[in-house]
């Protein structure tokens, strides 16, 4: 493919883990060119003094902007500001906008953004201008339970545990995120009340209408950089081969998420747009594993995919990565 007949790509807010990974991959699609990518603190820098993992792959400077030769805009600023670029900038009407912040994920009123969870609305995203993408918790739990809640079989509370790496809070250094205090630690945070919870909730009563039950999420900081590892519960009347039929048929025809026949670990996700579930048994109940990695499938792996399937292409393209074993 020419240059010429690429996918034109900026990226706002080009700064943070999630552009950078934006950049990395997307400098070897095969169907898309990153034209622009803009950041008000860096201006001028080359992008790979900032992202220094880039060195010696792009030339690209941050820079402006230039609608007249973009198709497609990635929007990778922080929560809060997606909204307020938006409301301050005229981006032409042809230009798609795949939004990565919490700003357009919940319905609501005048919000014609399409939930980005390609396993939930691959349909509606292919027809889609405008593309809220999933949270990175939210990605990993909606896969350990949708196909539940789509077989109408969500009819108990849920309880889930799931532990994050340091990259989830952002590039920009905290006190939990600082590598002295992180290594060798766990904590918990913003227990029963995560912000994913609103967009997992809403997912799950879209693919079984009337679901009230509570879902009870206790995330975790890991001491680890990146990888997001789910225990998920809830009572389940049929058998464990039914529950496995079940998720099997459910992600068929969805190339990036693998029902493993092993216990996973998060290694065979780190640096992959995979997602892996893993079911078992246990009297009454049926305890779902559910790991990806928080920086791509849960966040810029994933939206390149529905930006795969918002220009027509395979939503595999320029996403076949390895897991980093060792």
């Amino acid at each position: 493919m020419s240059e010429n007949q690429k996918i034109r790509v900026g990226i706002v807010g080009g700064a943070g883990y999630t552009a950078g990974e934006l950049i990395r991959i997307l400098l070897y699609h095969p169907a898309a060119i990153v034209k622009y990518v803009q950041s008000g603190s860096n201006n001028g820098q080359n992008v790979s003094s900032v992202h220094t993992d880039l060195l010696g792959d792009t030339d690209l400077v941050f820079t402006d902007i230039r609608f007249e030769d973009t198709d497609v805009v990635f929007l990778c600023s922080g929560h809060g500001k997606s909204i307020d670029y938006l409301n301050k900038t005229e981006i032409p009407e042809r230009i798609k906008i795949i939004d990565l912040s919490h700003d357009f994920r919940l319905n609501r009123p005048g919000n014609d953004f399409v939930y980005g969870l390609p396993e939930l609305n691959r349909e509606r995203i292919r027809m889609s201008s405008r593309i809220a993408n999933p949270g990175c918790f939210a990605t990993a739990i909606q896969l350990a339970l949708i196909p539940l809640a789509a077989a109408g079989l969500l009819h108990d509370e849920v309880h889930i545990n799931a532990v994050t790496g340091s990259t989830g809070a952002g590039q920009a250094p905290t006190a939990t995120s600082h590598f002295s205090w992180r290594d060798n630690n766990l904590s918990v945070y913003k227990a029963f009340e995560h912000q994913h919870l609103g967009e997992i909730v809403q997912s799950l009563r879209q693919a079984q209408p009337g679901f009230d039950q509570d879902v009870n999420f206790i995330p975790v900081r890991g001491n680890h950089t990146r990888g997001i590892f789910v225990t998920a519960y809830t009572r389940f009347g049929g058998s464990f081969a039914d529950a496995n039929q079940l998720f099997a048929d459910y992600y068929n025809s969805h190339p990036f998420v693998n029902v493993a026949s092993q216990n996973p670990d998060m290694k065979q996700v780190v640096n992959t747009n995979k997602g892996l579930v893993f079911l078992e048994k246990h009297g009454d109940k049926l305890l779902i594993i559910s790991c990806i990695d928080n920086l791509i499938k849960g966040a810029s792996g994933q939206a390149i995919q529905n930006m795969n399937l918002m220009f027509g292409l395979d939503e595999r393209c320029g996403l076949n990565l390895k897991a980093i074993g060792f």
